[in-house]
């Protein structure tokens, strides 16, 4: 009885150290984070980057597209670019929504140890007065299926 206690009790943190941590946190954080050389991946798509502009040295890499469909395998393989999974990485897009899925999918899924979630997305970003940066800016460095 107290065998299986302990490999039911193993079994069960082993499979909470496979999962990320992630981190809900505001536009300060992300600044302060930003600032210091954390990733931050703007999973928006094309078209909102382009309307609203972006952080400034964000990557931009689509999760859901303008249909709501995601491939996350390939999305993966374009994110291993960015930050590996042993690297801390910001997750942004409009209101924190989008985000929620791809945190939970990296924390499941991928190995990625701690993933920043941006709570209120852009919005608070926006709402704070905090700048933004045409799109165009960093779409150059980031084209689609480039490792960013």
């Amino acid at each position: 009885m107290i065998k299986q206690f302990l490999s039911l009790a193993v079994s069960g943190l082993s499979a909470l150290a496979a999962h990320a941590e992630i981190i809900n946190i505001d536009s300060a954080e992300l600044a302060r984070l930003a600032a210091s050389g954390v990733p931050v991946v703007d999973i928006r798509t094309a078209g909102e980057w382009k309307n609203t502009g972006v952080i400034a040295g964000s990557k931009l890499l689509t999760y859901f597209d303008e249909n709501g469909q995601a491939n996350p395998p390939q999305w993966l393989k374009q994110l291993k670019g960015i930050a590996k999974p042993d690297q801390p990485l910001i997750l942004l897009c409009r209101s924190g929504n989008r985000t929620k899925a791809a945190s939970q999918f990296l924390s499941e899924q991928s190995g990625y140890k701690t993933v920043y979630n941006v709570s209120n997305g852009l919005n608070a970003w926006v709402g704070e007065n905090r700048p933004l940066v045409p799109a165009a800016t960093s779409m150059a460095v980031c084209a689609q299926g480039a490792n960013c």
